[in-house]
């Protein structure tokens, strides 16, 4: 059974910092895109950051950059989300997703069940 579980969220005050983290299972992590996305109420949900499998390059989203890391621990099949100086516009649903290389014309996709962000002012 594919999983993909996000821990690691919560509530805290504006300038604080949690530390998502999402675990994967079921299938072979190593060469899969992961990305970290996240949902407000009443909004689209939008990508935050992502890690590649390869050279572990990384994307940011402008609004996080310089605030929010991401790594990976291959040998844990986990990937990881550093989020600092938090701000009330962070608060949401954090998602994680996972994307497969693509194989002729096809990939595989993996979300996890969410995580809830609270950042209060």
């Amino acid at each position: 059974e594919v999983r993909l579980v996000e821990s690691g969220g919560g509530s805290v005050q504006a300038g604080g910092s949690l530390r998502l983290s999402c675990a994967a299972s079921g299938f072979t992590f190593d060469p899969y895109v992961i990305g970290w996305f996240r949902q407000a109420p009443g909004k689209e949900r939008e990508g935050v950051s992502s890690i590649s499998s390869n050279d572990g390059s990384t994307y940011y989203d402008d609004s996080v950059k310089d605030r929010f890391t991401i790594s990976r621990d291959n040998t844990k099949n986990t990937v990881y989300l550093q989020m600092n100086s938090l701000k009330p516009e962070d608060t949401a649903v954090y998602y994680c997703n996972a994307i497969s290389p693509i194989e002729g014309t096809s990939f595989r996709t993996y979300w996890g069940q969410g995580t809830q962000v609270t950042v209060s002012s």
